[in-house]
């Protein structure tokens, strides 16, 4: 296409929408005329043409850039000519900003930002009244003034704010099943158990490797069949490691069954349609199709496939040979949504940090996944789609062969070589077995297949039989748990009462009661629960229901400020009573001849950071919400925190606790917009990426310790301590610091938050023992 453009004098920029192309009858005119007064005609209409197209093979590429940390709001860039440049906000709105969005890889935009808000660009402005009609599918598609022809300034670049949610699988490097330039596909590959002890078990470890080859299953011939073959089919299938398999065991058992003339397998295997003739891999690959796969001979297509032969038989190790707890030492997953997924972090110097995404490939995130006790990776995941990281970034440029046992055996950079920052974490889904949980547990009634009754599959007097669960001590560690189970990501809500939903007939009666979970379980069979159900209200309306999320907040202490800002106050009790309404001190302060004395107070600030993929908000809305008269405000959360001195054996000697009378955006990154203010009676809430800070000098940020002695203790900070708005990670919501007491001074030091290296190694106190003391 030829793209005529006329730049025009500023004071006729604009031109009215909806005007059309030249017209035949206008060109007919045209050719009718002496040439100068045709080419006067011609540049008259242009001038009135509209902008026009500027359609290329491959469409420029565009970024998002500013000081936020959020990947999918920013300045709006393209590349041209192998210069980035700006775009100019005249005309620009929702239907461009879509279709840039949906460019980058977002499902849509949400709004856009004019006047250079993400700050002021440099060189060239590429496009000037921009304008879609949103079905396009890059920015250079839709019309324009053309390349360079503008008459803004810097001062009117647009921006952009995407929908955070990313197309499926866009920055990111998935496996592919394809096999060889024919497109034909290598759908699924499975086990078959042989031996009668493995038919017997949930998990098939063991058996015939069969390959599903466009929409039929397929055994695959033992010629030429390796370890490095085995290897690669046990990752898929979701093990670390394969076993040696007693070949000659299973060669007796093959040679049986062709001699049995009540079998059809000699028939069958008699048809090259019945197997997959050979398979040669290094043992690196992601997935079989990945490797030299022939499915029939070459050759001569009717020669047998498998001459002589038999099935190839494959035995896989579950999980791993050495401790768990030694493994999640030096690499680890965090805000997956699902078993087996999440951001990559590793721990070098005592400390944990995250990965660069420059340089990640699947065979390093295969590294990772075996290195955890799963298979190989599915996917590996680029531009911290799985969440952001706090902290250090250790590795980048990470490069495994594939052969290596940990990721720290593969070369690699440090991650502050080339610039990474916390935008580029990389994450990973795994391959993990199927256990066959999620068949034992369903949701009816709900709005959506994310919310419902919660059934579960159990076994009453020998019969397998569906049922509902008890909503008595029904809490959301257990919704967690079931929405794992069903692979629906994260708990948003755990419900007692189900009346308004309507749950599948016949399984209304109440089969598993007295449910109490870890967290960590991967089905609620796997929880502690009664033996005979005894269930307060009996089956029916109120049983248990979930409502569950694919993304959920991440709340973490700044533990350095703590330690930093920790002092000693002794207050008169006459500047107390707003903090003893609220409970704020301990009880001997009720004793006391109010308003004389004071009371010894343990004092700090605490910053609050929600490193999670959604928003932090209460659990409840603004009706809800209790007013204080005392200190005039609302309490959205009424127990946000539990600040606790404890003894070196754990024993509680002193408690506080902190309300969350204001949760907002204290302090967001530069050019992350604050969501949440707490002035006008306004939302409340942490947005990604965000801190909620609470000063020292404001009520009831203390410890009462008036009536503790000298010594040496443990100062405990929990943040959402009864666990009432659902997290994607609970282990970092405790931090801890040894705290020294002279009866005059206070000296805090150590502190970090439970899922630091020292918090699994430098005290003996175990997490679950300390929570015990305050629930």
């Amino acid at each position: 296409m030829l793209c005529v453009t006329i730049s025009l004098p500023s004071s006729r920029k604009k031109q009215g929408k909806g005007q059309g192309a030249l017209a035949p009858a206008a060109l007919e005119v045209i050719r009718m005329w002496s040439l100068p007064a045709a080419l006067s005609l011609l540049l008259l209409l242009l001038l009135q043409a509209p902008p026009c197209s500027l359609q290329s093979p491959n469409p420029a590429k565009l970024r998002l850039v500013g000081p936020g940390s959020r990947p999918e709001e920013g300045r709006l860039e393209v590349l041209h000519q192998g210069q980035w440049g700006t775009v100019c906000d005249d005309d620009f709105a929702l239907q461009e900003a879509t279709v840039a969005c949906r460019q980058l890889g977002f499902e849509t935009a949400l709004t856009w930002a004019h006047s250079a808000k993400y700050g002021q660009g440099e060189g060239p402005i590429w496009l000037d009244n921009v304008r879609c009609m949103g079905t396009e599918s890059s920015l250079d598609q839709c019309r324009s003034n053309g390349w360079g022809v503008s008459d803004c300034s810097h001062s009117e670049d647009i921006g952009v704010v995407c929908h955070p949610q990313r197309h499926r699988g866009y920055l990111s490097e998935r496996v592919s099943n394809a096999l060889g330039p024919q497109g034909r596909r290598l759908e699924e590959v499975r086990l078959k158990p042989i031996l009668a002890s493995a038919k017997r078990h949930s998990l098939v470890t063991e058996g015939a490797v069969e390959v599903k080859y466009e929409g039929h299953w397929r055994q695959v011939c033992d010629q030429d069949w390796t370890r490095n073959n085995s290897k690669v089919v046990c990752g898929m299938l979701g093990f670390p490691s394969e076993a040696p398999v007693k070949s000659l065991y299973y060669r007796r058992v093959w040679n049986l069954k062709m001699k049995d003339p009540k079998s059809r397998l000699k028939g069958l295997t008699q048809k090259n349609s019945f197997w997959i003739h050979r398979v040669n891999c290094l043992g690196t690959e992601p997935h079989l199709a990945n490797c030299q796969v022939q499915v029939a001979p070459a050759q001569d297509k009717l020669q047998p496939a498998c001459p002589g032969g038999m099935h190839a038989v494959v035995s896989c190790v579950a999980g791993h040979k050495e401790s768990r707890a030694e493994q999640e030492l030096k690499v680890r997953l965090r805000s997956g949504a699902q078993v087996g997924e999440g951001r990559v972090e590793v721990l070098m110097n005592h400390q944990w940090g995250t990965v660069c995404d420059h340089g990640w490939n699947l065979i390093s995130a295969s590294i990772v996944c075996r290195q955890l006790g799963f298979g190989s990776a599915q996917e590996a995941l680029f531009g911290a789609q799985l969440g952001q990281g706090l902290g250090p970034i250790h590795l980048s440029e990470v490069r495994c062969r594939g052969s290596e046992r940990t990721l720290s055996d593969c070369p690699s950079l440090e991650g502050s070589q080339n610039g990474c920052k916390h935008e580029n974490d990389a994450a990973v889904r795994c391959n993990i077995p199927d256990m066959g949980f999620k068949n034992q547990v369903r949701l009816a009634g709900g709005r959506n297949p994310q919310e419902g009754v919660v059934e579960v599959q159990v076994e009453v007097n020998g019969v397998r039989r569906w049922g509902a669960v008890c909503s008595d001590h029904w809490g959301l560690t257990e919704a967690m748990v079931a929405c794992r189970q069903l692979g629906l990501g994260f708990a948003n809500h755990a419900i007692k009462d189900t009346w308004y939903w309507q749950g599948t007939p016949g399984a209304t009666d109440v089969v598993m009661s007295g449910v109490r979970c870890s967290g960590t379980e991967l089905a609620l069979q796997q929880c502690q629960r009664h033996g005979p159900v005894l269930c307060s209200h009996g089956s029916g309306r109120s049983s248990a229901g979930v409502s569950c999320t694919d993304s959920a907040p991440d709340l973490v202490m700044n533990a350095q400020l703590v330690q930093e800002t920790a002092y000693l106050e002794d207050r008169p009790l006459s500047q107390l009573y707003c903090a003893h309404e609220e409970n704020c001190l301990s009880r001997s302060a009720d004793h006391m001849d109010w308003p004389y004395g004071y009371r010894r107070l343990l004092r700090f600030s605490s910053q609050i950071y929600n490193l999670g993929r959604a928003d932090f908000r209460p659990k409840t809305g603004r009706h809800s919400w209790i007013w204080h008269q005392c200190h005039r405000h609302y309490h959205s959360i009424e127990v946000f925190t539990h600040y606790d001195l404890l003894t070196l054996n754990g024993s509680k000697v002193a408690e506080g606790h902190k309300a969350s009378f204001c949760l907002e955006d204290t302090h967001c990154p530069p050019g992350l917009q604050k969501r949440y203010a707490c002035a006008n009676f306004g939302e409340q809430g942490v947005t990604v990426g965000c801190w909620d800070t609470y000063r020292h000098d404001i009520d009831c940020q203390w410890v009462d310790i008036t009536d503790v002695g000298p010594g040496n203790y443990i100062f405990q900070v929990v943040v959402n301590p009864q666990f009432e708005v659902a997290e994607s990670d609970f282990s970092n919501n405790m931090m801890r610091c040894h705290c020294k007491y002279d009866g005059h001074r206070v000296w805090l030091h150590n502190c970090h938050t439970g899922d630091s290296y020292r918090a699994n190694s430098e005290l003996s106190l175990e997490q679950e023992r300390l929570r015990n003391n305050f629930i």
